[in-house]
């Protein structure tokens, strides 16, 4: 099968989904108004309600949702075969994923800028909500952990990308000077830095003295490092403090210091990367080595495709950022459009070329079986395949291999970070709320809830064992990532559609893909804490068990709450709070 046509169909059936179905969406169901004064402008604050540019803040929302995952998901998922996967990155980004982002999105708008756990309460009672942001504090610790995992072991195996991501930060923070107290546009100072940036991995993918290497400066993988550790497990842990150290710093300061201007950056490099990769694919013109369906013994694809391809479909996690941070920075109702919908498709054409990259590296069909031979297999070495594979592609532009891995990598390492950044932020506002809930004073002031967000993340990346030794945390937590991600994501979608349904329209759009997604995701995560990770289980591990059994039982109780709210007549006084 031709790559390029794969690609070219998929990209069809988003700007279909776009320019269509969103515009319906939009007039006929969100009824959004470009009058209406959003909260960045009613409680504007400077500090996280702050009017913003509708492309700026795409470019903040957008490399907030996409981390590292939509690269992850589908890079693991080919397993099962190309054709699933693309169905369900294309039809998923489509009808549920785009409405999913750009419901949350419009909801909040509507209701102060509160987050979708704060809105759990007004719409389905305060016991639902605490349960709700119980679940919400679980996920965005697991996403801490995980995206801290992924940066730190991907600054070891490519060194070389680390100088020119360093480099992005002095970088933002003078494009946020220059913008916001000179009053200067953000596009031109951004190409600038992005500029530089790829000219620091240009020079440090040549030059060994750039590379910031811990793992070599300590002798090599044989090395002895700090605290009786080897110099791999050493170099993982500074990283991870590093790491610690810097989202605690960016998630407490001003949104425009550090936040967008780095965004803004990395939508950028989002737009240079994918430009790179799809012309590198019609240069190239690969072949599909893989095959369309992959017959496995050992894990089905139903349900787990549907959750190992989170991102890229949908995401709960895209429902956190677009009613924690970007409903704050909404210039104008009628921007959600823009920013909700079409940010979900561009992962959606992100996790599209990571399918293409992966299915396409390998010169045969056996060469892809032989690296994907099981599931543990393809999950450890996906990502490593992408960064190969998208390397392969831009070979088609006469880019060197080493620059182009270098680049690869800083894109990957760049929106895994931003990601961080605001899961971060994100985990601070759930608990300072927590704080009020429980009339726990210290736990709403700014610094104590980021000291706790901060502090556990890195206990839970860096305290459990497991198969990849010291620091097993974020490894360990990914396959309940992946269904605790759906759950919320099915969880909001059930929240649109009573918010819908009070409001007396149409609320089928977000009815249906909840349905179909609350269906496969409590299935499958019924199946892995009962079948897998229990102690009579096939592959028994109590952290995941503990907490994928307090999400699992969270969510069926949030869920037949919210149907009974659902069953409820629309509300004349809802009506009028929000029309």
């Amino acid at each position: 099968m031709n790559a390029i046509v794969v690609a070219f169909l998929g990209m069809f059936i988003f700007f279909l989904g776009y320019r269509y179905y969103s515009k319906l969406v939009a007039e006929k169901i969100f009824r959004l108004d470009p009058n209406y004064v959003t909260p960045a402008h009613r409680y504007k604050d400077d500090v996280d309600f702050v009017p913003t540019n509708k492309f700026v803040l795409w470019g903040h929302h957008f490399t907030s949702v996409a981390g590292a995952a939509p690269i992850v998901g589908p890079a693991i998922a080919v397993y099962w075969g190309w054709l699933p996967a693309f169905i369900w990155v294309v039809l998923g980004t489509v009808f549920a994923a785009g409405i999913h982002d750009f419901g949350t999105l419009a909801l909040s708008v509507r209701n102060k800028g509160q987050s979708v756990g704060t809105l759990a309460h007004r719409l389905i009672g305060q016991r639902a909500k605490i349960l709700f942001l119980f679940i919400i504090l679980i996920l965005v610790l697991m996403v801490n952990a995980v995206f801290a995992w992924v940066i730190s072991n991907l600054f070891i195996q490519f060194p070389a990308s680390v100088f020119p991501v360093f480099i992005q930060i002095p970088l933002a923070i003078w494009i946020g000077h220059m913008v916001y107290t000179r009053k200067q546009k953000m596009l031109v100072p951004s190409l600038i830095a992005l500029a530089v940036m790829y000219i620091a991995a240009i020079f440090s993918s040549q030059y060994s003295f750039l590379q910031i290497d811990l793992v070599r400066y300590m002798g090599g993988e044989g090395g002895a490092g700090l605290f009786g550790l080897g110099a791999v497990s050493t170099a993982f842990f500074i990283w991870i403090v590093i790491l610690m150290v810097y989202v605690y710093i960016a998630s407490v300061l001003p949104v425009w210091k550090l936040l967008q201007p780095r965004d803004f950056i990395n939508s950028h490099q989002l737009v240079v990367g994918l430009g790179i990769l799809y012309l590198g694919l019609i240069f190239v013109n690969p072949t599909i080595t893989a095959p369309a369906t992959n017959a496995v013994n050992d894990v089905s694809w139903f349900p787990l495709l549907f959750i190992t391809i989170a991102c890229g479909a949908i995401s709960g996690f895209h429902g956190l950022v677009s009613s924690g941070t970007s409903s704050k920075q909404l210039n104008k109702e009628t921007d959600a459009r823009f920013v909700g919908y079409f940010g979900a498709v561009g992962e959606g054409v992100l996790a599209l070329i990571a399918i293409l990259a992966v299915v396409t590296f390998f010169p045969n069909k056996e060469a892809f079986q032989a690296a994907y031979s099981s599931f543990g297999a393809a999950s450890a070495g996906g990502l490593g395949v992408f960064i190969e594979g998208a390397s392969n592609l831009a070979k088609g532009l006469m880019i060197p291999a080493s620059i182009s891995t270098t680049i690869v990598s800083i894109i990957v390492v760049s929106f895994a970070a931003t990601t961080l950044d605001s899961s971060v932020r994100l985990m601070r506002y759930i608990i300072s709320e927590l704080g009020v809930e429980y009339k726990m004073p210290a736990l709403e002031k700014k610094h104590v809830a980021t000291t706790v967000a901060v502090a556990s993340s890195a206990a839970l990346v860096l305290l459990p064992k497991g198969p990849q030794g010291f620091g097993s945390g974020g490894y360990l937590l990914w396959p309940l990532f992946g269904t605790a991600n759906q759950l919320l994501a099915g969880i909001s979608l059930l929240l649109i559609s009573i918010w819908l349904k009070r409001l007396g329209r149409n609320y089928m759009v977000t009815l249906i893909p909840m349905i179909f997604l609350m269906f496969m995701t409590l299935y499958a995560m019924f199946q892995q804490v009962l079948f897998e990770w229990s102690w009579f289980g096939s592959n028994t591990n109590m952290l995941l068990f503990v907490l994928g059994a307090v999400v699992f039982v969270f969510a069926v109780w949030i869920t037949l709450t919210a149907f009974s709210a659902l069953r409820e007549k629309p509300n004349a006084t809802i009506k009028r709070d929000e029309d």
